[in-house]
């Protein structure tokens, strides 16, 4: 029977729909007469008019059917919008063939006057109800075929969150049978929304109520639809389910919901959901009058953060896009990312991809040459902590020389803005990463500074997913069975999600006036070793019974803790919430030694000479910490060194570029 009602629903058309319609308009005249009048006789009576309102009454509404669409829909697939548009027909329709009655059939005696004056307010009552519920019987019966095809043994779930996408969840595991999952139940802390119904499903409580509900319900699995709660209440939830033995998965973060099905985007909790912070905001309209209709050069494109400033630019529309990166193959796949969303979009970008070195000097004067980037975000660079210790002409020459050769000639080719990607580990450093980033804000504020630019720099910590980073290699220890190596159990470290950084870098680009240093507020430190132990705990693992946490001790190049500003950098809160600047974040050597240095340190990392290449690095950066034998817990640290103000920066004033051949 539930085959039988399906197969007929599914090969319902609107050319069935339509044959119905038909019968419906020319039987409702002759039934709401005889509704009005309860006598057959006096209907025969009254044929002549009666046929004469029910041919041009027919042929009003099928009218406005057809001009409202009735027939170019997928009734069975209706929602509110489908209603509204149906109920919308049939009132104008009705009232259509009200003023027709009375304004033309009745005045010009085409009807007499004995004629009930009722029967067009009637015949469009009916015609509403006959129209209306056809297609309604469609969308019940369409909704009842699915719940039937819905297995025996399909999940139970409950619904952390009745909001928006809770809502869209339920909807989705009504409509969608080879999800395999039944809704049972809500919970939400909203006291007005517990009890009532969702989709059929009721809010029975808040989330503390979730133990009784998984219990009375036998629920299978727990659905976290929260996007835009803090990683504190995931963690809660994660941590309840835990203790009953039962699955948790979650809808991710803001940032990643972009288009598509809810439940096609459910996943297992992971470590970002466990860290998530509260949503950010930024200007969007300082962004856009940034990148809109421009053109935008992103070095290191490839890169987690470089490829993910390039889908974020994307969306501001830009003039053109060039990617430049030295690696081929993530520059193709970022290309062809981009290219395929855009397929989407009215007003298509100008994407053009660039394989280049940022040390290849005539390589980058043809590509800003033909390009000519009005905005340029510097993200290419070496930023490995160990493998750089051991590869400091390289670390040398790509995060330095790289970045000084690339702002040289973004002053000369006439760039409007310069944003350089930094990290916290170039203040106070002690690794070779660390100083050569250092190395390269002074060099891009010395520029700044010189051409009165808005060249600035933006300093953010741990980048959770980036290549390279702690998360994928603790998860790749727990896979391979342990055990899980952690440096210290005191080591902190701060960290924000890729898509995050990204947004308040481009607040930041859109906030730079001239050589300024942005640190973005990543909220307070997270030790490594708990990040290890809630990915054991998230992998269905423990500690010590399935995986063993080994201390190593720090390496060559590692803090304790790492450090947001120097102790002479003055931050204050800019007009972002999210974001300190410092005005004051470069040297007092003059530029003139400067860039001497710079030189002598290039010329003796080109040659090998990593003794004086040391020498100069300490000499540029009088902070530089060449690592020590003593025990790094017993060294002094102080994470958030500098003043830190809560009060907006004020803009300094632009003054005019000064251009001039590079040397």
């Amino acid at each position: 029977m539930t085959k039988r009602i399906c197969g007929i629903v599914k090969n319902v058309r609107n050319r069935h729909i339509l044959m119905l319609d038909i019968v419906f308009l020319l039987v409702s005249p002759i039934l709401s007469l005889f509704l009005r009048v309860d006598s057959l006789e006096t209907v025969s009576r009254f044929a002549a008019p009666l046929l004469i309102y029910t041919m041009l009454s027919f042929f009003i509404k099928i009218s406005v059917f057809q001009v409202m669409s009735f027939y170019e829909r997928y009734w069975r697939y209706a929602s509110v919008d489908e209603v509204i548009v149906m109920a919308f027909g049939t009132v104008s329709s009705g009232c259509a063939c009200v003023i027709m009655f009375f304004g033309i059939l009745r005045p010009f005696g085409i009807i007499p006057s004995a004629f009930p004056s009722s029967l067009s307010l009637i015949d469009g009552i009916l015609t509403m109800m006959l129209v209306g519920g056809v297609r309604l019987t469609i969308r019940i019966l369409y909704d009842l075929s699915k719940q039937k095809e819905t297995s025996i043994d399909s999940k139970k779930v409950l619904i952390v969150g009745a909001g928006l996408t809770g809502s869209m969840i339920a909807k989705e595991l009504r409509a969608k049978p080879q999800f395999a999952m039944t809704a049972k139940a809500f919970v939400d802390d909203d006291p007005a929304k517990q009890q009532m119904m969702i989709h059929g499903v009721r809010v029975m409580g808040p989330i503390a109520s979730i133990p009784e509900i998984v219990k009375e319900r036998h629920i299978d699995e727990v659905i976290i639809a929260m996007p835009t709660v803090s990683g504190k209440t995931i963690r809660n939830i994660v941590d309840i389910c835990a203790s009953l033995n039962v699955k948790s998965k979650t809808i991710p973060g803001i940032f990643d919901i972009l288009s598509g099905s809810a439940v096609a985007q459910l996943r297992e909790v992971n470590i970002e959901d466990l860290l998530r912070r509260d949503i950010i905001h930024i200007d969007e309209q300082d962004v856009a009058r940034l990148i809109h209709g421009a053109k935008v050069m992103v070095t290191g494109a490839g890169g987690s953060i470089g490829s993910e400033l390039c889908r974020q630019i994307a969306q501001y529309r830009p003039k053109e896009l060039v990617m430049l990166g030295h690696g081929e193959n993530s520059i193709f796949l970022i290309e062809k990312e981009l290219k395929t969303q855009q397929g989407l979009n009215a007003a298509p970008v100008k994407y053009t991809t660039v394989i280049a070195d940022i040390r290849d000097r005539e390589r980058m004067m043809s590509v800003l040459d033909e390009h000519r980037p009005q905005i340029i975000f510097h993200a290419a660079a070496h930023k490995h902590v160990g493998l750089m210790e051991t590869n400091l002409p390289d670390a040398v020459t790509n995060n330095i020389l790289g970045t000084k050769l690339l702002v040289e000639l973004a002053g000369f080719y006439g760039v409007q803005r310069f944003v350089m990607i930094s990290s916290d580990k170039a203040v106070n450093p002690m690794c070779v990463m660390g100083v050569t980033k250092r190395v390269a804000e002074l060099v891009v504020h010395d520029a700044a500074v010189r051409m009165r630019k808005p060249f600035v720099i933006v300093r953010f910590g741990n980048v959770l997913g980036s290549r390279g980073s702690i998360v994928p290699i603790l998860k790749n220890q727990i896979n391979a069975g342990g055990p899980v190596t952690i440096t210290h159990p005191d080591v902190t470290r701060f960290f924000l999600t890729i898509p995050e950084a990204v947004q308040l870098v481009l607040q930041a680009g859109a906030m730079g006036q001239c050589g300024e240093t942005f640190v973005l507020d990543m909220g307070k430190p997270v030790k490594i070793v708990d990040l290890a132990r809630d990915l054991i705990r998230l992998s269905g693992l423990k500690e010590d019974s399935d995986i063993d946490i080994v201390y190593t001790g720090l390496k060559d190049g590692e803090k304790m803790h790492e450090e947001l500003f120097y102790a002479h950098e003055d931050a204050v809160r800019s007009s972002h919430n999210k974001i300190f600047v410092c005005k004051n974040g470069h040297a007092a050597t003059p530029s003139t030694s400067l860039h001497g240095m710079i030189d002598e340190l290039v010329e003796a990392s080109i040659e090998g000479n990593c003794t004086l290449a040391h020498t100069m690095l300490k000499k540029i950066v009088t902070q530089y910490r060449v690592p020590v034998t003593e025990p790094e817990e017993l060294r002094p640290h102080h994470p958030t060194q500098g003043r830190v103000h809560e009060q907006a920066t004020i803009s300094a004033p632009m003054s005019s570029p000064v251009l001039g051949r590079p040397s």
